[in-house]
């Protein structure tokens, strides 16, 4: 009588190695993070568009006052660190701040290093949203944001799972209407295809599990 085969008991698959990123390689992502974005703050102003989420805020105000947008984008995220201190770390938080001072730097300055001297508004929402999209994720996969709506879309994503792109797309284009009052209908239009181009970009390519990083 033949005894019956057991199969061999499948082994558990070894736990994935997660390398911390090194300062040089945060450094590094930060500011290229931040050059990609600020690229594409300046597709948006030179073509009087706007974004989601604290930038969008910021540009608000900087076409109602003239204010120069890295002035206020910088001033708005200062109550946003409180939170990131709080829930999501120093080590974000000092990223964080270091990236927003950046960007307000970078966009102050912006003018003098790069100008359009024709930019199609269609155009410069979808490039625009997704250069700016791409500058996110590598923030993003580095621990670091830009402040605002970037620091609680985080938070979420890593308290309930909710995937920040999702968070994120969904609070720009509530900013992005708010617009009506100040800009023409069809540039609010060509926002919001510049929002949905960013946070398509964060959506597909920022998800939970997808990407370890400590």
């Amino acid at each position: 009588m033949t005894r019956p085969s057991v199969a061999p008991a499948t082994a558990a698959a070894p736990a994935p190695v997660v390398i911390p990123h090194s300062l040089t390689e945060d450094a590094v992502a930060i500011f290229t993070g931040v050059l990609l974005i600020s690229v594409g703050v300046a597709f948006f102003t030179s073509a009087g568009l706007l974004t989601g989420g604290t930038a969008g805020l910021a540009f608000l105000l900087h076409y109602a006052t003239g204010i120069g947008f890295g002035k206020i984008f910088f001033v708005l995220n200062l109550p946003f660190y409180w939170l990131a201190l709080r829930k999501l770390g120093r080590a974000f938080t000092v990223k964080t701040f270091i990236a927003v001072l950046l960007l307000s730097l970078l966009t102050e300055v912006q003018s003098q290093l790069l100008q359009f001297a024709q930019l199609q508004p269609l155009y410069a929402a979808i490039a625009g949203g997704l250069i700016t999209g791409t500058g996110f994720l590598v923030l993003f996969r580095h621990r670091c944001s830009l402040g605002g709506v970037g620091i609680a879309a985080l938070y979420l994503q890593d308290r309930y799972g909710w995937r920040a792109g999702k968070v994120q797309m969904a609070v720009d284009c509530c900013i992005v209407l708010l617009a009506l009052w100040t800009v023409e209908p069809v540039r609010v239009l060509w926002s919001i295809a510049g929002a949905v181009a960013l946070n398509l970009v964060l959506a597909m390519n920022h998800r939970p599990g997808r990407y370890m990083v400590v």
